[in-house]
């Protein structure tokens, strides 16, 4: 996505010039264009003068904010999980719940070397409990990975859904009810993830944090899944937000 910024200064790929130097009150003009160019180099990603969250003027400000958060400390989860003054609390659940999905994406990446059908065959956390696939007609048992990406895909899908979600500056009251089924599909992934894919959860956690970042949103900021449903033990999470 390509975001431009005016100021008082006109600029060029982030070359500044006045935009009429015989202006007699020299008034400058200067647009920033936030955008990653061919060939850009991972350090040079992004790196583009932040804006501040009250002058992003459009309907993705509250995506994007976000963003601006995860980048600037991936660590400082109070910071980009707790909801902003004045800011809608159900737009803010939205927008993180649809980068969650957009983020775990890497995760089943690293998961499909080794979640394999044949090892992983059903969706299991721990043995105690095996959860069905609700992507289907009729919910059916589905290996990990399948339900995993499934559940990801659903989740986006119905985010996406114009008739639940027609608009990313208001939620409507009736569609509040599928965050809190998202969240607990979603906190399924993760734990089959700790618990038979250890390592790769570990990078994939050391990496983003966002296991610790779901956690806290999901059940300290906004309740969307009983604190009694969390299987994974607190070592999972290398950062204390208590």
């Amino acid at each position: 996505m390509t975001e431009v910024q005016e100021n008082n200064n006109s600029t060029v790929e982030g070359q500044t010039t006045p935009a009429n130097p015989g202006d007699a009150a020299n008034k400058k003009k200067e647009t920033i264009i936030r955008r990653n160019r061919p060939g850009s180099k991972a350090e040079q990603w992004g790196n583009w003068p932040e804006l501040s969250f009250e002058n992003m003027n459009s309907t993705c400000a509250v995506q994007q904010y976000i963003q601006l958060l995860i980048k600037r400390n991936p660590e400082d989860i109070k910071t980009i999980v707790n909801c902003p003054e004045g800011q809608d609390a159900n737009v803010w659940q939205y927008e993180h719940l649809r980068l969650i999905c957009l983020e775990l994406n890497p995760l089943l990446v690293m998961l499909s070397v080794e979640c394999h059908p044949n090892v992983c065959d059903t969706m299991k956390a721990t043995d105690d409990a095996e959860f069905f696939c609700a992507a289907h007609p009729k919910a059916q048992p589905c290996s990990a990975i399948d339900y995993s990406i499934h559940t990801v895909d659903g989740s986006i899908s119905l985010l996406n859904c114009h008739s639940f979600f027609p608009t990313r500056v208001s939620i409507q009251p009736s569609s509040l009810k599928h965050f809190s089924n998202i969240a607990r599909r979603l906190y399924r992934i993760f734990a089959h993830a700790w618990f038979h894919h250890r390592e790769v959860f570990v990078e994939f956690e050391h990496q983003t944090h966002l296991y610790a970042r779901f956690l806290y949103f999901s059940t300290k900021a906004f309740n969307l899944i009983s604190p009694k449903v969390v299987i994974i033990p607190s070592e999972a999470c290398d950062i204390n937000f208590d």
